[in-house]
């Protein structure tokens, strides 16, 4: 006998009645057999509750949003999984992990795997595949560093990639070289700088009100 699912467990439970399927009679491809006989509690959204991870990729890749975001990894920093995380939340277009292949996935919460990742050895090497793209995509820095320009009130292209140095010493100074622009977040308490993690955050949401909420600076 199987244990009894707690009253404030997230997800849902088995799928209740006849399980959803094609004309065919065969179960319909976008669910997993598995999820419907034992229950979705993974943190999704209730629309994709029983589907498989590829069917949410298939469909999240239909509105991806037209920002990428760029994360340098030189010191195994544990904020680029929350960047992810909410790179995810925000549907972008792909997440770049800049410097060491390998990356503290824990804040990311398993969030990676819907979302299509990208290497890139150095800043050049990232800066060469933006260049690339149809049109060239802008780099655009988040840091505040002497002669950055406020986020508030920068008009945020549509297509670019968010650029995220790692928590503490921020962008490279090779990085900083390949941005077009460096922006930074307007702070009115004693603290210097905020979180990585937070200011990815706030960015990814000045893009949304920018092109998704058409909200102008």
């Amino acid at each position: 006998m199987t244990d009894p699912i707690p009253a404030n467990a997230i997800g849902v439970g088995p799928w209740p009645g006849p399980w959803p399927v094609t004309s065919g009679g065969d179960i319909d491809p976008r669910y997993d057999a598995e999820l419907l006989r034992d229950g979705d509690r993974r943190n999704v959204q209730d629309r994709y509750r029983y589907w498989t991870m590829a069917a949410i990729v298939a469909d999240l890749d239909t509105r991806r949003h037209e920002f990428h975001v760029a994360i340098e990894n030189w010191g195994h920093d544990f904020n680029i999984g929350s960047v992810v995380r909410t790179a995810n939340a925000f549907n972008a277009a792909a997440f770049h992990i800049v410097g060491r292949r390998r990356w503290n996935r824990r804040g990311a919460m398993v969030t990676d795997r819907y979302q299509h990742e990208h290497h890139h050895d150095d800043a050049a090497a990232l800066a060469t595949w933006a260049r690339q793209e149809a049109g060239g995509i802008p780099l655009i820095g988040i840091d505040n560093l002497p002669g950055s320009r406020p986020l508030e009130t920068f008009d945020l292209p549509r297509s670019c990639v968010l650029v995220f140095g790692q928590e503490g010493p921020g962008l490279s100074d090779a990085m900083r070289a390949q941005c077009q622009v460096v922006l930074h977040i307007e702070q009115f308490g004693s603290t210097r700088s905020i979180n990585a993690g937070a200011a990815a955050a706030i960015s990814m949401h000045a893009w949304a009100r920018r092109h998704v909420f058409d909200q102008s600076p």
